[in-house]
């Protein structure tokens, strides 16, 4: 049941609040600043909720991540029994990460629905990883919705997990192309050796590409989509941008159909990109315009050039600045343009990112050619050296650890909260 936010008035303005108790104690109160919003709580008690996908109106699936279920939520009730239980790894970054949703039309008409999981496997059963054995890899499998359950798996790709067990990334969605996409992390190879850093992590000498460390493209049949983009080989004939150290979010604008992302830095230089064919996010030579320094968890040197020794890939790989920056960490995750008017025109197609450090939700104008966004004042230079500085983009906050934003078939904005293990639902206040 849907249960309606309280509202009352803050520092001389009405906003939508819940009070309650932040438990990464960065808040008191859930804040929409625009008085002409609130914030309904759609469903509670969720069990470490890391993803989540509409089915329909008021059909959602989400993910529990270290258990490996996925959940169907009807009319804002959790139903009973999962779709399907699988077997997952629970280390630290690890488990079930990802989900997203393909209605296709069969040959004789019927609808058939894919449902898209990525999830770090084991074995046998969940969390066989922390006892030190068992992890099969990071894999991408399709299922067919059927009634209540996911049946008919089929194995798409299948990529490592190790070193690990940090920066598997676990964002998927579809693209205009009806191709799949996924974001991978580095595997937590923070440094040179002995653990094998591969050339999608910008090092000359490194490994041959292994799967990990950019944003893979293949078609929802899991075959590689058109020509390769970097090469012709496989893995790297999969790889639609490279240069990643992790990202929990990847999504599409609905107007260009081009490719946006987030990219959470070591202690610094958190990052929002445009992903273009060949993209290279600059790891572990760049993160944000700062050089790494061992092993990349120490700031380094201002670089104010393309940086120096980045893999290209005989020209095919190019690198671009971010189009905004966090200098100290932040932990931006899902990301997501608005493509309804429901919340009103002044945010129709506008950026929404979300955070795990601050439970912040993010609100960004794009420019006139949708390039980049459109930032003013001490954010003029793409860079929030501070706090204060994010005033002016902090559409809501108090909502915790935000692992997932997506538009219901509604038009509204929902948010999931992985601390709060809550699903919530951005609405006008009328």
């Amino acid at each position: 049941m849907v249960i309606l936010l309280n509202l009352f008035l803050l520092s001389n303005a009405v906003y939508g609040v819940l009070s309650k108790d932040c438990s990464v104690g960065v808040c008191s109160q859930l804040i929409v600043k625009d008085p002409k919003l609130k914030v309904e709580l759609v469903v509670t008690g969720l069990k470490a909720p890391s993803n989540m996908a509409f089915l329909n109106n008021n059909d959602i699936l989400y993910l529990e991540r270290y258990s490996g279920k996925v959940n169907r939520i009807i009319n804002d009730t959790v139903q009973p029994e999962p779709l399907l239980d699988v077997n997952v790894a629970n280390g630290p970054e690890r488990g079930l990460l990802g989900v997203t949703v393909s209605e296709q039309e069969s040959k004789g008409g019927k609808e058939t629905i894919y449902v898209f999981l990525y999830y770090t496997e084991t074995k046998s059963k969940d969390g066989e990883d922390l006892r030190g054995g068992g992890v099969l890899g990071n894999r991408l499998y399709r299922f067919e919705l059927v009634g209540n359950k996911l049946i008919n798996p089929k194995l798409l790709l299948s990529l490592p997990a190790t070193p690990g067990p940090n920066h598997n990334g676990g964002s998927i969605t579809i693209g205009p192309d009806n191709n799949i996409y996924l974001s991978i992390g580095d595997l937590d190879n923070v440094t040179d050796r002995p653990r094998p850093n591969t050339k999608t992590q910008n090092v000359r000498d490194g490994g041959e590409p292994n799967g990990s460390g950019g944003i893979l493209r293949i078609t929802q049949d899991g075959k590689v989509a058109d020509k390769g983009i970097l090469g012709n080989t496989y893995p790297l004939n999969l790889y639609y941008g490279y240069g990643l150290r992790n990202s929990f979010g990847i999504t599409f604008d609905p107007i260009t159909g081009k490719l946006w992302d987030t990219e959470n830095g070591p202690n610094y230089g958190d990052e929002i990109n445009l992903v273009e064919p060949g993209y290279n996010g600059g790891w572990k030579k760049v993160q944000g315009i700062w050089q790494p320094l061992r092993g990349g968890s120490n700031i380094g040197k201002e670089i104010d050039t393309i940086p120096q020794g980045l893999v290209n890939f005989d020209g095919k790989g190019k690198y671009s600045l971010p189009e905004f920056i966090w200098k100290y960490r932040t932990g931006p995750t899902a990301l997501k343009f608005l493509d309804s008017s429901k919340l009103g025109k002044k945010y129709e197609n506008d950026l929404f990112v979300g955070d795990v450090h601050q439970g912040n939700l993010y609100h960004f104008e794009l420019n006139k050619d949708r390039t980049g966004l459109s930032l003013a004042g001490p954010l003029s230079d793409k860079i929030a050296n501070s706090t204060e500085e994010l005033k002016d983009i902090i559409f809501a906050q108090g909502l915790g650890f935000i692992t997932d934003i997506e538009v219901g078939y509604d038009g509204y904005l929902y948010v999931l909260s992985y601390v709060d293990r809550s699903i919530y639902r951005i609405i006008p206040n009328n």
